[in-house]
């Protein structure tokens, strides 16, 4: 479990094995939950490059008559 403390400004510094895990960066904004007596905290800074590579691409190209059939297919089993 990850620890910090608290300064008398306030502050806490996010422990590097959690900014690691979250990919924290210096200038990365952070939302504050408060759920009960527990505080959650959720990254809203990303900067676009670190989306590349998480949609695989398609192992040949996708006509749109294709992708029709496959969402009416999709479709039909729901």
């Amino acid at each position: 479990m990850a620890m910090a403390t608290i300064t008398s400004k306030g502050q806490i510094t996010i422990p590097k094995n959690v900014r690691t895990k979250l990919c924290l960066k210096s200038g990365d904004k952070i939302n504050f939950i408060v759920e009960d007596n527990a505080v959650k905290f959720i990254p809203v800074s990303r900067d676009i490059s670190s989306l590349k590579g998480i949609v695989k691409k398609p192992a040949k190209p996708v006509s749109i008559e294709e992708m029709n059939k496959a969402i009416k297919a999709r479709g039909a089993k729901s």
